[in-house]
């Protein structure tokens, strides 16, 4: 499952929730026909539970959308926090130089130098841009990075090595 974005709050009384979406194109899961929701993004696939997207439209940086097994506030309360996410299959193939968040997390990262600075544990929506954050050991004595996925520092992804190249030093 790749992980879109998540419920914030419900909205207005006939069961439609906000959503934070973990992208840059939240619009076109509209062709989606079914959202699948789960209150851990981490769950196995089985654990996610697919609900029938009735509406979608932007509002706001985010979206507010409708699923025909919410019928009311009530139902959209019980849903609050809840991830969404969808099969890679049911996604479109992602532009060059374009990638899901979840086909990011997990990647090792490397500096000019080849010195390992750690993997990709998450991302960060600043607004701005999106961070990566890059958790180098485990522990106490692990580091966590946040090095901003723009193109100043970001120089290289390549997802067949799993690997991401960073113009980024291991002391900052």
């Amino acid at each position: 499952m790749i992980v879109l974005g998540r419920i914030v709050a419900p909205f207005g009384i006939q069961g439609w929730v906000k959503i934070h979406p973990f992208g840059d194109d939240p619009a076109s899961w509209r062709k989606l026909p079914h959202w699948w929701l789960s209150r851990d993004a981490d769950a196995p696939d089985a654990q996610w539970k697919q609900y029938a997207l009735t509406a979608c439209r932007p509002h706001g940086k985010g979206l507010v959308a409708a699923f025909a097994e919410v019928p009311d506030r009530n139902a959209a309360e019980a849903i609050d926090g809840f991830f969404i996410a969808a099969p890679r299959e049911a996604l479109p193939q992602p532009a060059e130089n374009e990638y899901y968040w979840g086909d990011l997390v997990g990647l090792d990262v490397i500096n000019e130098a080849d010195e390992a600075l750690g993997t990709v544990s998450g991302l960060l929506s600043t607004g701005a841009h999106d961070v990566l954050q890059v958790q180098d050991g485990e522990g106490k004595g692990a580091v966590e990075r946040l090095i901003p996925f723009v193109a100043a520092f970001v120089l290289d992804v390549d997802l067949a090595a799993r690997r991401i190249r960073v113009s980024w030093q291991k002391d900052w």
